[in-house]
């Protein structure tokens, strides 16, 4: 039998102790019963210039689910949420965040901190929607607390596609601001949203961010051209005529650019697929045709004046320059080209069920 050797283990001792050290085991471990995972995030600013955060949380209770909502204020946005997670018996998670409502005054201060530090921290997810909130934001979140309607992702469910969604609603996320706020030639729209009367949520049209401050509003009706642009699907809007009522059932959109002595032009058809629901009198398809290429085609073009009066392009026509312009002189896209851009649009109305209406 050989004798025992210490002098031989000596190095492999000295291995085994160094991965050891190595591991880092799961000792900052928290349990999901001591983690609260709130699902909307609210954002204002004192007059202080402090932030004040709410935070709104599900709560299982026995076979329902109840919301509670939190506050805190601090130098940071981060410090808020620390404060709130201080005074809590459970540790505050925004992993789960899915709604960032951001009050209007403080987005018509700018939102570029708020943003670049969501992007720097991680804490929260690049696809979350966002959101301004047209009201005093202790006044919306009070209102909620106080609605028998709410929910825990009842907020969530209303930008949801397969729940309330419609095409009226931006759906516009954090990365995209932030996109925007670092683009030449794109901007966003994000949904202005109060408490309804007799429904939990109202929207009353879309803020318009320009390098990520609101600088102008837009309705829901325009906003559903602000989808169309955005590849958003219009399925299901209803367009009420002198006539009849419509429903569009299907988009899809054709640009031909050009550039005219500095000065862009740009022939856009739209198409629609519609279907009719009600009709008032002899109405017939050519007649509903004109109407509803009418009412568009004028709701576009008080848009875009508007839009180009704001220099905010949040329907990225710019996109469509990029390679006709000089790239020094594309930072001036807002400033110099985009008022002066020349637009003619056409809708191609297709009636999905002409039935009994005249063809004439």
């Amino acid at each position: 039998m050989k004798p025992f050797n210490v002098k031989s283990k000596v190095p492999i001792t000295v291995c085994l102790l160094l991965a050891m050290m190595t591991l880092t085991g799961c000792w900052d471990i928290r349990d999901i019963n001591h983690r609260t995972l709130p699902v909307v995030l609210g954002i204002t600013t004192d007059e202080d210039g402090k932030y004040k955060v709410f935070l709104k949380i599900p709560e299982p209770v026995q076979e329902s689910m109840e919301v509670k909502i939190v506050s805190g204020t601090g130098e940071t946005i981060s410090h808020a949420v620390d404060v709130i997670s201080r005074n809590m018996e459970t540790s505050v998670d925004l992993l789960h965040v899915k709604v960032i409502m951001i009050e209007r005054k403080t987005a018509e201060e700018g939102m570029k901190d708020i943003i670049a530090g969501f992007m720097r921290s991680r804490e929260v997810s690049p696809k979350v929607l966002i959101a301004i909130c047209d009201q005093d934001m202790d006044e919306f979140f009070s209102t909620l607390s106080e609605s028998k309607e709410l929910h825990g992702t009842n907020m969530f469910d209303y930008f949801e596609k397969n729940a309330g969604w419609n095409p009226e609603i931006a759906l516009t996320r954090i990365w995209e601001v932030y996109r925007s706020i670092h683009s030449y030639t794109r901007d966003v729209a994000i949904p202005l949203i109060v408490t309804g009367e007799t429904t939990t949520y109202k929207q009353v049209g879309s803020a318009v961010i320009k390098n990520g401050k609101m600088v102008d509003q837009i309705s829901n009706d325009e906003t559903l051209l602000f989808n169309a642009f955005n590849n958003e699907s219009t399925h299901g809007q209803i367009e009420v005529l002198n006539h009849a009522s419509v429903m569009i059932i299907g988009n899809s959109m054709d640009h031909q650019t050009g550039m005219t002595d500095k000065q862009p032009v740009l022939q856009s058809r739209i198409n629609l697929k519609v279907v009719v629901l009600e009709t008032r009198g002899k109405t017939s398809s050519a007649m509903i045709k004109k109407e509803l290429s009418h009412l568009l085609s004028s709701r576009f073009s008080s848009m875009l004046a508007k839009l180009q009066e704001s220099e905010a392009d949040i329907l990225g026509l710019g996109q469509l320059y990029r390679t006709k312009i000089d790239r020094k002189e594309l930072k001036d896209w807002r400033s110099i080209y985009y008022p002066n851009l020349k637009s003619d649009i056409q809708f191609q109305i297709d009636i999905q069920n002409e039935g009994y209406l005249r063809t004439t």
